[in-house]
């Protein structure tokens, strides 16, 4: 389904797939024990110490500082990714890959295809006041909004509520897209959002396309593509206990010996770019554990922009504070398969009372599982903790998405 073009586009690794031949990256036995033993502690700690910061390094070495963050792992250009869209998915087209006329695009929480398609330069339909539209006014508000071709919808799951009034609007769509009748356009849906409409239509087939997975080799290349390149070279990053290298990526004829890191971190963030680039920010210090490392290479790579990188192991990731009621499960599903909720939609799709459901929005604040955008009055999952609350939410029996 993909060809040299799309999967070597530096900003969308490995191009595009048919969702059902996503699979979670590979990792090392040694990694899979030590990543359960760790979830067990992580769950113990949240449950002694709820309250407490979320995220704790385990060294004593000092973080980059904000600018050089933005420097070595800025946040994705959203353009960039929106034009590598655009180009596979056209391949596609053109390659007999893609035949409907509206293309589906699934991806998983802090993927960056919602932000990329906002960004593509097609009109993009944003989703009405009212989720709660009477069904009289459904028909003709979407004869309205897919009259032309070339339109795009970024995020699906802003279109309805988990709630007896709030699944016309995407049955309607979903009906309309099952006959293709909706023009030439392109959608973007959470894979939580997904997950649920597929349950509640099982018969639905749309041939959704995902973005590959990022294994540790497109992790490693991908993280040196954000980086970028300076007139001082390519950004040289190195394990702080071992001073093995993560980047740049190697080359062919390259003789240094490379850590394993990368290959890790895909697997812990399962191949989630955003999730990915979150913890990567987490593991950046300023010097290694022995200074002497500094000064054991000489090497042309060492003269440009470096840092080093703290081990996995040596970071307390967010978890979900440990409770007897079932409030913070409630919550967090309802938060991942909306994408975001103000306290109001909270309350709808919920079923909380508006002071229970503050009250457990507040402790996954203090625990750096949620966060609030005090402007648009939005609450959030964290990407930091994305992690530990599929866990979480797989722990209690929760339907999660397959990525």
């Amino acid at each position: 389904m993909t060809d040299n073009n799309q999967a070597d586009h530096p900003c969308l690794p490995g191009g595009l797939i048919p969702l059902e031949q996503w699979r979670v990256p590979e990792t090392s036995v040694r990694r899979t024990i030590r990543s359960g033993l760790r979830d067990i502690l992580d769950q113990l700690k949240a449950g002694i110490h709820p309250d407490e910061q979320a995220f704790r390094s385990l060294d004593d070495l000092p973080t980059l500082s904000e600018r050089q963050i933005q420097d070595y792992a800025p946040v994705p250009d959203r353009e960039e990714l929106a034009r590598a869209l655009l180009n596979a998915l056209e391949q596609l087209r053109r390659s007999g890959g893609q035949s409907r006329k509206a293309s589906f695009l699934v991806a998983p929480p802090f993927s960056g295809i919602a932000e990329a398609l906002g960004a593509s330069g097609r009109r993009v339909i944003a989703p009405p006041d009212n989720l709660l539209m009477p069904e009289r006014d459904i028909t003709g508000w979407w004869d309205h909004q897919l009259q032309d071709d070339d339109w795009v919808i970024p995020e699906l799951a802003d279109f309805w509520l988990r709630h007896r009034s709030g699944l016309g609007l995407l049955r309607e769509l979903f009906a309309r897209l099952a006959r293709d009748k909706v023009g030439e356009g392109i959608i973007g849906c959470s894979s939580w959002c997904w997950q649920f409409w597929t349950q509640y239509l099982p018969e639905l087939h749309l041939a959704p396309l995902t973005p590959s997975p990022l294994s540790g080799d497109r992790l490693t290349n991908w993280l040196g593509h954000l980086a970028g390149e300076r007139p001082q070279g390519p950004l040289t990053a190195r394990m702080t206990q071992d001073g093995l290298y993560v980047l740049p990526a190697p080359t062919g004829d390259d003789e240094r010996k490379y850590s394993l890191f990368t290959r890790d971190l895909a697997t812990l963030a399962r191949g989630n770019p955003g999730v990915a680039l979150a913890i990567w920010r987490r593991t950046l210090r300023a010097r290694p554990e022995d200074e002497t490392q500094q000064q054991g290479e000489e090497d042309a790579h060492q003269d440009g922009r470096q840092c080093w990188v703290a081990p996995l192991d040596q970071l307390s990731l967010p978890a979900v504070p440990q409770s007897s009621a079932r409030q913070s499960g409630y919550l967090l599903h309802a938060l991942l398969m909306h994408g975001g909720l103000s306290l109001g939609q909270l309350e709808l799709t919920s079923g909380l009372p508006g002071e229970e459901l503050r009250i457990a929005l507040s402790r996954l604040e203090r625990a750096d599982v949620v966060t609030g955008d005090e402007q648009e009055g939005i609450f959030r999952v964290q990407a930091l903790a994305y992690p530990a609350v599929r866990r979480y939410l797989q722990s209690k029996g929760y339907p999660v998405d397959s990525f």
